[in-house]
């Protein structure tokens, strides 16, 4: 089974540390986690007095994202850490709902963004290669429509298709 502890130390290498970019629709983040969307997180005490390396914090964004996405997305149950990693990875960036109909779709499970049993029987039985390839395909794709419906997103294209590419 996928194991959160690497899952989690692959996505804090995506979402680094602390950033406030006026063109991100999520505003001020800390490790990906963005205050607009996650007013009430136990962290942001630590983040606004600057204190990062409180090993409090790094539990809280650990708590965090265990509990909102390796949850949801049923990681431990899932055999290919790499498979759980781009579905864990891309819940982050792009929502839990959305990184599971993608998967859903590749599969080709009814897509209803909850990753059920059905849903992880597919991805099982799909050979890893064939989904991760897949899978970034449809990544990079919602990628493209963002940059299309908001066009200051742009500037995060590339780095969201090495981040899909797993670079």
């Amino acid at each position: 089974m996928a194991d959160f502890r690497k899952a989690l130390e692959h996505v804090l290498g995506n979402e680094g540390g602390y950033v406030n970019d006026p063109d991100d629709p999520g505003g001020e983040t800390y490790k990906g986690i963005a205050r607009k969307m996650n007013p009430q997180w136990k962290g942001w005490p630590l983040i606004d007095k600057r204190d990062f390396n409180n090993p409090l914090l790094a539990d809280l964004v650990a708590s965090f994202y265990h509990y909102n996405y390796w949850e949801p997305i049923r990681g431990d149950q899932i055999t290919s850490q790499l498979v759980a990693e781009s579905i864990f990875d891309f819940a982050i960036n792009a929502g839990v709902k959305i990184s599971v109909v993608l998967a859903q779709a590749v599969v080709d499970v009814p897509t209803d963004g909850n990753l059920g049993p059905a849903t992880l029987v597919a991805i099982e039985g799909i050979e890893e290669d064939h989904f991760l390839s897949d899978f970034t395909i449809a990544k990079i794709a919602r990628y493209i429509s963002i940059c299309k419906k908001r066009p200051t997103s742009k500037k995060y294209f590339y780095g969201w298709v090495c981040r899909a590419l797993g670079e």
